[in-house]
């Protein structure tokens, strides 16, 4: 095999100011052009970014507005039905309260009455002084209408009789009353006993 030597030729040129100020700007511009790309690329991450917290955001709030909403109308409508049911509750239990309560306080009156007539004619001594007490009340009727006829005297003489026969009359119905009151307590006296 043959060898050749060969001499090459280098030939090495040295940049003029044109060329390093043209190297230097297209330099620069890939430099810029680089960092705008970054700087593009870094705000559209953050845009995406905030967009995708905002859409977050709002989905978020506005699930928690449906569930706050629903809950309300759950709310309202357990309310609601709650309320009729708590209505038919309370009209029932007045329908039984009222009958109950209205025959207990009648019970509690007569109870009052049947205990003073109890006390008032329980003995034979207090019976008595009832009736007398009637016969003060009875004289004391009598003579104030015997007084008011006193006081008219003038159309009274011709009426003398019927007036005497009126007062005779509410005597004796008042005796009548007192008797039979008498029978009746001692009849109830003598039940008791």
């Amino acid at each position: 095999m043959a060898e050749t030597t060969g001499s090459s030729t280098s030939t090495t040129s040295t940049p003029t100011p044109q060329e390093k100020a043209a190297a230097t700007r297209k330099k620069n511009a890939t430099k810029r052009s680089t960092s705008a790309k970054k700087a593009a690329q870094t705000r559209a991450a953050n845009q995406g970014t905030a967009a995708r917290k905002t859409t977050a955001r709002k989905t978020k709030s506005t699930a928690t507005r449906t569930r706050t909403t629903a809950a309300k109308e759950a709310a309202e409508a357990k309310s609601t039905a709650r309320s009729a049911v708590a209505r038919a509750g309370e009209i029932a239990e007045k329908a039984v309260l009222v009958p109950v309560g209205a025959a207990l306080i009648t019970r509690d009156r007569v109870g009052e009455v049947v205990e003073e007539f109890r006390m008032t004619y329980s003995t034979r001594k207090k019976t008595e002084n009832e009736f007398k007490r009637f016969e003060r009340r009875g004289t004391s009727a009598l003579k104030s209408i015997e007084r008011d006829m006193r006081a008219r005297t003038e159309p009274v003489f011709k009426n003398v009789e019927l007036v005497g026969a009126r007062v005779e009359n509410a005597v004796q119905g008042t005796r009548t009353a007192a008797t039979k009151a008498s029978t009746t307590v001692q009849e109830r006296l003598a039940a008791i006993a």
